[in-house]
């Protein structure tokens, strides 16, 4: 079945939003993904239910993100497209196109704020233990590591790093995070130490495998085959590594970023250079890590009050 003028027109607004978001804003492969991923779902909706897409009334809305709610999906999964469909909408009337208020207006299902994962110093022994140091591979996989506790990157930041991003020289690494904004983030001498062994060792035995040229000979991460690697390539590898070193399932890559910024602030690091190292483009999103840093705040009102 064809589809309607009014589904057609959705349709459209979203590739052209898709590729405003990807070429202009610059978000990460991942985060469009996700977006394409959200409008996708609601264009199917309003086909189905007749809704025009791009004026929905607030009870066609709810009726849609009810739909979440029965299919038992976490709350956080309802903001995340609700989110999505704001971005859409407020894109809409910055380019002067129809937009209905109804999304922008919309409240967000209040959300179980949980705290973030953070490996404890046993479980990071292990992990680090894990890469096997005698082949190129094991080399990559041991500063794949190293990299995501030093710089608390996340793991798309990680995959688009380049050899000329690192500075061995100044001890720092530029990132590229969302937004494609940059930070520079300064590199511990293990890291550095660890960094430049695969690189002298590794990197280039990796590379032989297959003579691919162009990104493949800039990326810092190249896979057994020589080819530049990706996410996934980085997920899986991190899986393998976890799985050897037998700590709990639910760790993730982000868990070392979450490990990074805890570690940091338990150290005494103020919550704005936290906020500066992350990335992060809101204090209040920083701001998770102080409930995880209690003794940390203990000592902070033991110095700084005149009666502590």
């Amino acid at each position: 079945m064809a589809p309607s003028s009014l589904q057609s027109e959705l349709l459209a607004q979203i590739d052209d939003f898709i590729v405003f978001i990807s070429c202009v804003e610059g978000l990460s492969p991942e985060t469009v993904r996700a977006y394409g991923q959200h409008l996708e779902a609601y264009a199917d909706w309003c086909e189905s239910h007749a809704v025009d897409g791009l004026d929905p009334s607030s009870r066609g809305l709810r009726s849609y993100l009810a739909e979440f709610r029965r299919d038992g999906r976490a709350s956080t999964t309802v903001a995340a497209h609700l989110s999505t469909l704001r971005s859409f909408f407020r894109w809409l009337e910055y380019s002067g196109h129809r937009a209905g208020a109804v999304p922008l207006a919309t409240v967000a299902p209040k959300q179980r704020r949980e705290l973030p994962h953070v490996l404890t110093a046993e479980e990071l022994a292990a992990l680090f233990d894990a890469p096997d140091l005698s082949c190129p591979a094991g080399l990559r996989d041991a500063a794949m590591l190293e990299l995501f506790i030093a710089t608390g990157a996340r793991i798309s930041e990680l995959s688009r790093l380049e050899v000329g991003d690192v500075c061995v020289a100044e001890r720092q690494v530029r990132l590229l995070g969302k937004g494609s904004k940059e930070r520079i983030v300064p590199l511990y001498a293990r890291a550095i130490e660890v960094y430049e062994r695969y690189l002298e060792n590794g990197r280039p035995n990796l590379l032989r495998p297959a003579a691919f040229g162009g990104d493949a000979c800039r990326a810092v991460f190249v896979s057994d085959r020589g080819r530049a690697m990706n996410s996934d390539a980085l997920r899986y590898r991190f899986d393998v590594l976890k799985r050897r070193a037998g700590i709990s399932s639910d760790i993730t890559p982000h868990a070392m970023r979450h490990t990074f910024a805890t570690e940091l602030l338990g150290g005494g690091a103020d919550l704005r250079s936290v906020q500066e190292l992350l990335g992060h483009a809101s204090l209040s999103t920083t701001q998770i890590y102080t409930h995880l840093t209690p003794d940390r705040l203990k000592s902070a009102v033991a110095r700084a009050h005149p009666r502590g």
